[in-house]
């Protein structure tokens, strides 16, 4: 019997590299099938998604409105976070009513950063992309006035003299008092019940091996971290692998569902996904 490629997009950051080890170590496996594992860009896989290119893949919880008519939600994997998520930084302190009149680097315009910089700024500001890792840089040289930081650049920004002007994930709690749904992960609608509910469980089997062997999957996601020492890589980790990213549950569709009619309403979408998770 011939095996079912099934390639799987997921991001190089520490999050998800924690999340898939299992998977890419072979501690856990999809019957019948071959498992690529195809590590890019948040972004760049949020482009892919939108031509429907990969059978598995992360996306940003913003591109999936716009994909699922192709893809279903996956029940686990998701990245949310409490009260906290992207950040604007600055080189200095700016009140956020200056905002609009700052040039601001986004690490992409389909990412749940982008949507929600939208949504909390109406007035949009000019606005430059930029490869994530790079939005640091790129503020302090003075490309840009102000940087949307995703990934472990929440924490390690006011190291390297940058400064919170608009936390997002602050923002977004205070005013819905739910997490933050900024990452899912999603499997092909053409491939069919049986292969969606293989590729669910193996995911959260992948999710519980690494948390249940912390040392090992973080010492494999330290190398995805980008100079971060350990106990940062750590904190990161605890942050967007929670239980949350096991399974949504009610909370966590609550969390989405606001997300899209909150956009849904502000005309950032052009409609509310279904939330059909496997």
């Amino acid at each position: 019997m011939t095996e079912r490629r099934l390639r799987i997009g997921h991001s190089p950051d520490p999050d998800d590299a924690f999340m898939f080890y299992a998977l890419a170590a072979g501690k856990v496996t999809i019957p019948g099938a071959r498992v690529d594992h195809v590590l890019e860009p948040i972004e760049t896989l949020n482009r892919r998604a939108r031509a429907a290119e990969l059978e598995v893949t992360a996306v940003s919880a913003a591109t999936y409105a716009l994909v699922a008519d192709r893809y279903r939600l996956l029940d686990a994997g998701a990245s949310m976070g409490e009260g906290y998520g992207p950040v604007l930084v600055a080189r200095e302190p700016l009140p956020v009513a200056a905002l609009p009149e700052r040039v601001v680097a986004i690490p992409g315009s389909h990412t749940t950063a982008a949507l929600l910089l939208r949504m909390y700024l109406p007035d949009e500001p000019p606005l430059i992309e930029v490869p994530f890792d790079q939005i640091p840089r790129v503020v302090l040289e003075g490309q840009a006035d102000v940087g949307l930081l995703i990934h472990e650049g929440q924490l390690t920004h006011p190291t390297l003299g940058l400064v919170t002007v608009l936390d997002l994930g602050k923002a977004w709690f205070r005013d819905t008092g739910l997490p933050l749904p900024l990452g899912v992960n999603v499997v092909r609608r053409d491939l069919g019940e049986a292969v969606h509910r293989a590729v669910a469980e193996a995911l959260r089997a992948s999710i519980a091996w690494a948390r249940a062997h912390a040392d090992e999957a973080l010492e494999h996601a330290l190398a995805f971290g980008r100079g971060i020492d350990r106990e940062t890589c750590r904190r990161f980790v605890a942050m967007y692998v929670n239980r949350w990213t096991e399974s949504l549950g009610e909370v966590g569709r609550a969390a989405l569902a606001r997300l899209y009619a909150e956009a849904h309403r502000r005309g950032l979408l052009p409609a509310v996904p279904p939330l059909d998770p496997i």
